[in-house]
Parts: structure tokens; C-alpha cells; sequence
């Protein structure tokens, strides 16, 4: 490689370290001083930036953009203020020029689709011109160390902030899905995460897809637990709402055959509204999913979560004891941290210490200690859990029991003293103690340790613009048979309550109020028994079984989770088929 002083920087060296004047050498037997030492470092670190230019200004003229030496040159605060700090790290990427009608960018490579994306947001925001230069390590460096001079730095965060008279003027022109593709697709780049989940969160969706397909690009919401397509994007509005998100997220844009986490914030008048992005490899591109964790919680209260009058009853008599577990189990998406969130509003009193282990947190609840566990740190549900109980807290919520040793950890934490708030993945409240066993939890522990177990899922409540009531005569044969097998299964109580009333349900029809949906809403559905006399002999006889748990709850008056959707079906909340579809 060549330089100003002709050869390459081996040959420098090599002639700096032979050349007495250029190179002083002292007598081998002494150490060179530290003078001398310097002085020779500084020769070499001046050798090689030179050469760094050298290579800046060649690789400017392969791909036809000017070159630009930043050693020495002004950069002002309001050239750096264009440019956070972390995208400028990020993009080898920084505004070194900015006044009222020109902006100047130096990056390593202007020539990548993200430099050229983050140039033309600039200019957008500012109306200005500009001019893209290549810069070189060197001076990418001393405008990075420039951000250190800057007063009052604020610390950098993944925040966006997005203007309630923005999200309104979304919002107001979201009337359908087809209005939500029409907004997209005149969107700049800058306002497209703004369309997107400003009209997100106009029809409560809690997840936003953006999926690569062969022919086209989906978006889907997610409503109340079930994907709906949204709209179609073309491919080149589609990888530049993909580098925004990844750029927002603090996902690594050039990476896309990985998986990738990440998440931001966006900050509302209403309340924060936590972000969770991931990214995953296609055929024919990469996914992104959004999940959108809405942070107020007012609505987080038990009595609003569709409990029946003794499953509430149940439940908060077991939750005013000192210790012991309580279990809520499902599949993902039933609604479990929820319902273990509401229980933690009603515990959360002064004079308690709660302390919670998560993955990931996904509500934010002041007065509670809320830790979340780090895979990449060996921060698990196990060791986090040994951790927390060292703290002395007197209630503990742990996401999710998924081994034996966290099992053991809980159930012991339960024996001595702790009251235990955790879930565990079965299709029932009655799948969760065979479950313990099969993770080699020990039945003579288990049995005194639990209090209660509540099994849970979601059903869509109907619409009330669009429903229609038909009397069960009208319903498909195969539904009545089913129906009356779980009426006849019912506690004698809860069929004395139903005996007298005129069986009449609701049908779904689809209105513009509900998007042609049927349903708007979910509503918990539920059951709960408590760890008495008999179910105790059957753990610590170790031969239990899902079907005997159930029975023998049954037995106690525990209305099955169909069978309380069922209830709420009569009531006019849900519907049969939502029930079924629910609960196979």
C-alpha cells in the first residue's frame, strides 16, 4: 500500500527502525526511553491514519461520491445534533455540516441503502438540500469523540416520540382495514411507524405483522387473539419500514439471516405504550412481529377480568393467606400474567415486599420490585429466583415454573413463608399437578405447598351492534348434543341457578363497528379449585392423574373453564361456537 513518503508502511517501518535519525536507537543492553517510545508510536499512528485516508479517498472514486478530511475540520453542535449518537456509531455515519438550507454527511460507505435512508430523513425533516461525502475511520472517530463536548447530553434512549395531534390525525382517517393499507402507502418514511401503529392501537391490536411472502409484502393486526390482514406493501416500502424499525429497536441493520430481539417506547399523554420487536429469517425476507404492552393498568382488576361470583370468592380467600402457591395455567396468550398482575394490585399494600422474576416484564406496577431474567447472562428463572429469596420479600411472582429446579426453589420458598405467584404451561387447572410430578417435583412437598390452581383462557366477546339471539332449537345438532353433555356435568348448584332460565344464545353477524369481525373484546374464562383433603391423598399417593384432579374439584363445586364459557354464552357475552373454538 502506498503513502506520501513512498513504499508501504511495512517498508516505513522497516526503514524507520533501520534509519539511526529517523528511529534514535539506544545501546541494545538499555530500554528505550519512554521519549523515544512516543515519538515512534506518534510516527506510526500519523503513517497509518494517512493511509486510512488514502483508502477513504480511493474507495470515494470507485463508487463516484466526494471525499472529505474531517482532522481538522469545525464541526458545530447543530451539525451533531442531526444525528444521535448511537445511529451514528451504529451506521458509521455523521452530520458534519448544517445550516438553514444545507445539510453534509460523511459515513464509511454512503452507498448502502441505510446511510442513503438516514440522508434522506435528515434533509425531509430539515427541507433542505445535501450532499453525501465518505469519510475514514479517522475522522468517523474524532466526530464520535465530538458528542462528548456537547452540553447537557441527555442519555440515549430508544424513546419515540410521537405527537398526540399526529396519532389523532391517524387515528381520526382509520376507519376500516383498506383505510390502514390507503394511509401506508402515502406515508413518508418517517411517518410510517407512526401509521402503522397509530392505526394499531385505533383498533386495539395487540401485535403488528409484517410478513415477506413471494408476490407481496402482509401486514396483519392482531384482534382480539386472532390475524387479520391488514394491507400490502411493496418491496421497496417495505425495507424501508423494516430499517426503521430495526433502527428505532436497536436491531443491527445488516444483519438479516439472525434471528433479532429488541424493543422501544413510545411515549403517549395517555400513558407508554413498551414496544417488543423480533425479527426472523424467510424465504423470501425477514418477519417482524411488534408486540404492543399497553402500560396503564387501570383496567388490571380482578372483578373486570370475568371470574364468576365463587371462582372470586376462591381465589381471594387463597391470596390472604400468609403462603403457599398459586398457580394459573394455559397456553401463551391466555391472559395468565394479567390475572397474576391483578392479584399483585390487590396484594401491593404498604409494609409488603413484592418482588417479581419475568420474561420479559411486561407491566410496569410502582411499589413492586420487578427483575427480568438475561438468558445471554445466565440470569435464569433458578438462579433468579435463589437471588430474589435473599432479598426477604414476602410475596414473589415468578413468570413461569418451566424446570425442576425453579419447582423446588418455589415450592420451598412456599414452605417458609413466602406467598408464591407463578404459572405453568397444561391445557387445564388440573394438568398443572401432574405436571409438577413429571418435572420430579416431590409429592410430600408439593401437597402442603399449594393452595390453589386456576386454569384460564380468552374468548372474543360478541359484538353488541351486530349479535343476534337464537333460541338453542336453532342451533347445529352436533352443538346442542355437546351442549347439554356439559349442562348435565355441571355442580348441582350452578344447574338449580340455570334450570328455570329460557336457553337462548347469540350468533355473530359482522358490522363496520367491529370490522366485519363479529366480536370486539375478550373476557376470561375460568377454573379454580383449591388443594383440600382428597387432592392431597392423591398427590402424595403419586399416582394422580389430570382426570381424577378434575373430578374430585369437581366434586367441591368447580365449574370447568367450557363450562363457565358456556355461562357466559347464556349471559350474551360470547358465543357457543367461540367456546368450542376456544376449548376444543
Amino acid at each position: 500500500m502506498s503513502n506520501n513518503f513512498g513504499g508501504s508502511i511495512d517498508d516505513l517501518i522497516a526503514q524507520g527502525a533501520a534509519d539511526d535519525s529517523a528511529v534514535p536507537q539506544a545501546p541494545s543492553v538499555h530500554i528505550a526511553s519512554e521519549e523515544t517510545e512516543k515519538k515512534f508510536d506518534d510516527k506510526m499512528g500519523e503513517i497509518k491514519d494517512k493511509e486510512l485516508e488514502k483508502k477513504a479517498e480511493r474507495f470515494a472514486a470507485q463508487i463516484a461520491h466526494p471525499h472529505i478530511d474531517l482532522k481538522k475540520f469545525p464541526v458545530t453542535h447543530e451539525a451533531l445534533k442531526q444525528i444521535k449518537p448511537e445511529i451514528a456509531q451504529q451506521l458509521g455515519a455523521i452530520c458534519f455540516y448544517a445550516d438553514a438550507d444545507e445539510i453534509r454527511i460523511g459515513a464509511l460507505d454512503p452507498s448502502t441503502e441505510e446511510v442513503k435512508q438516514l440522508f434522506e430523513e435528515v434533509k425531509e425533516k430539515h427541507h433542505a438540500q445535501g450532499a453525501l461525502y465518505v469519510i475514514s475511520e479517522v475522522s468517523l472517530n474524532r466526530v464520535l469523540d465530538l458528542y462528548k463536548t456537547m452540553p447537557n447530553v441527555k442519555p440515549v434512549t430508544k424513546d419515540i416520540e410521537i405527537k398526540a395531534e399526529d396519532l389523532e390525525r391517524v387515528q381520526a382517517n382509520v376507519n376500516d382495514f383498506k383505510s390502514v393499507e390507503a394511509l401506508l402507502k402515502k406515508a413518508n418514511t418517517t411517518d410510517l411507524i407512526t401509521v402503522l401503529l397509530g392505526a394499531s392501537l385505533k383498533v386495539d391490536s395487540s401485535d403488528v405483522h409484517v410478513e415477506a411472502e413471494e408476490e407481496r409484502i402482509v401486514v396483519r393486526f392482531r384482534l382480539d387473539g386472532i390475524l387479520h390482514d391488514v394491507a400490502e406493501l411493496p418491496k421497496d416500502l417495505f425495507e424501508k419500514l423494516l430499517s426503521r424499525i430495526k433502527l428505532v429497536s436497536s436491531l443491527k441493520i445488516n444483519i438479516t439471516d439472525k434471528p433479532q430481539d429488541g424493543r422501544f417506547t413510545i411515549k403517549l399523554p395517555t400513558g407508554d405504550v413498551d414496544v417488543r420487536v423480533s425479527t426472523i429469517p424467510t424465504v423470501f425476507g425477514e418477519s417482524i412481529v411488534m408486540r404492543l404492552l399497553i402500560q396503564s393498568q387501570e383496567g388490571i382488576k380482578l372483578e373486570t377480568l370475568g371470574m364468576s361470583e365463587r371462582d372470586l370468592q376462591v381465589l381471594k380467600a387463597e391470596i390472604s393467606r400468609p403462603n403457599g402457591m398459586i398457580i394459573t395455567t394455559g397456553p401463551t396468550g391466555s391472559g395468565k400474567t394479567t390475572t397474576l398482575y391483578a392479584i399483585l394490585k390487590i396484594l401491593n399494600q404498604p409494609g409488603v415486599k413484592i418482588i417479581t422474576l419475568e420474561d420479559p416484564v411486561e407491566y410496569r406496577m410502582e411499589g413492586v420490585n420487578q427483575s427480568q431474567i438475561d438468558h445471554t447472562k445466565k440470569y435464569t428463572f433458578g438462579q433468579g429466583l435463589r437471588s430474589i429469596l435473599r432479598q426477604d420479600p414476602d410475596i414473589v411472582m415468578v413468570g413461569e415454573i418451566r424446570d425442576l429446579e425453579t419447582a423446588e426453589i418455589a415450592v420451598q420458598s412456599a414452605l417458609t413463608g413466602h406467598l408464591m405467584l407463578s404459572t405453568i404451561h397444561t391445557n387445564s387447572g388440573a394438568g398443572a399437578i401432574p405436571r409438577f410430578l413429571s418435572m420430579g417435583t416431590k409429592p410430600f412437598l408439593l401437597a402442603p405447598a399449594l393452595n390453589c390452581v386456576m386454569g384460564q383462557r380468552l374468548v372474543r366477546r360478541v359484538c353488541k351492534e351486530c349479535s343476534e339471539q337464537v333460541s338453542v332449537g336453532e342451533l347445529d345438532p352436533n352443538v346442542q348434543t355437546r351442549l347439554q353433555d356439559q349442562i348435565d356435568a355441571m355442580p348441582e348448584k350452578t344447574k338449580a341457578d340455570i334450570s328455570g332460565r329460557d336457553l337462548t344464545f347469540h350468533i355473530s353477524k359482522g358490522c363496520e363497528k367491529c370490522n366485519g369481525i363479529g366480536y370486539k373484546g375478550r373476557i376470561g374464562i375460568y377454573e379454580i379449585f383449591q388443594i383440600q383433603e382428597k387432592i392431597e391423598e392423591s398427590i402424595l399417593s403419586g399416582q394422580v392423574s389430570e382426570h381424577v384432579i378434575e373430578e374430585v374439584a369437581r366434586t367441591q363445586g368447580m365449574t370447568t373453564m367450557v363450562q363457565d364459557g358456556i355461562l357466559k354464552a347464556l349471559d350474551g357475552i360470547t358465543t357457543l361456537d367461540e367456546v368450542f373454538r376456544v376449548i376444543d
